[in-house]
């Protein structure tokens, strides 16, 4: 197959792969298994049927109920489904054709991250840390010449938010970043290089500006304690830096 019919089964079964994501937000977290766990209502324990695993379809069918028991669905769901078949649309037009399949699979990461954080604070190890090698790899295949300058991006990366971390507990008596937020950081070190992580960290603030205003327009009380899911910030910005490349200052 060509890469773009790759692509193009990738934004098939999208949906899909949507609904999977969904599973590992809610699970990971939670410590719960995402492999062998059949999908079940988390109000009643129903095991859900086949009709009831449709993507999109089952939700609006339901009217977002538990057909058991009449629990209310999380819209979660349907959200991770339509989020990936756009990721995937996203990539698909924008990227070359040889790194369609690659750049879906990295948006569908970023996607679960940025979804884990913002509901849980959160970001699995079982996700962040892959990145690193994946990256690495990546990088290795379309631009060996780069990959000492990425592998110096990964440490950077990390040993900066490491930092931030520190300095902030030592200011403010309190942790304000996990090691979540360093090991997603190493991974954009990997896939964007040096150049790069100036625009993660720049997109990641401004998206989080952005959660925080929206928080407050919704009527919830902001103040300097108020936490924010900074791994949905930095996985935004690590999608958009690299679909488009890092934010230019110059002229």
């Amino acid at each position: 197959m060509s890469p773009l019919e790759i692509a193009a089964v990738a934004i098939i079964i999208a949906p899909f792969i949507g609904s999977f994501l969904s599973v590992l937000v809610v699970r990971l977290p939670l410590g719960e298994g995402v492999v062998l766990g059949r999908s079940h209502c988390r109000s009643c324990d129903k095991t859900l049927g086949p009709a009831e695993l449709i993507p999109l379809v089952s939700w609006m069918i339901q009217g977002g109920k538990c057909s058991a028991c009449g629990a209310s669905v999380s819209s979660l769901y349907p959200a991770m489904e339509f989020a990936a078949t756009a990721v995937a649309l996203w990539a698909v037009m924008t990227v070359p054709p040889e790194l369609a399949i690659i750049s879906v699979l990295l948006g569908w990461v970023l996607l679960t991250l940025a979804a884990m954080d913002a509901r849980s604070f959160f970001l699995a190890d079982v996700l962040t840390l892959p990145l690193i090698p994946l990256g690495l790899a990546v990088i290795w295949m379309i631009d060996p010449a780069s990959l000492t300058t990425h592998l110096t991006a990964t440490v950077i990366g990390f040993v900066l938010m490491m930092a931030v971390a520190w300095t902030y507990e030592k200011l403010r008596g309190r942790e304000g970043l996990g090691l979540g937020d360093a090991k997603l950081m190493a991974g954009a070190g990997a896939w964007l290089g040096l150049s790069g992580l100036g625009s993660v960290l720049l997109i990641g603030v401004c998206v989080n500006a952005v959660i925080l205003v929206v928080q407050s327009i919704l009527g919830r009380d902001i103040d300097h304690s108020t936490p924010v899911p900074l791994g949905t910030g930095l996985a935004a910005g690590m999608w958009l830096t690299w679909l488009y490349g890092p934010i230019s200052l110059g002229a």
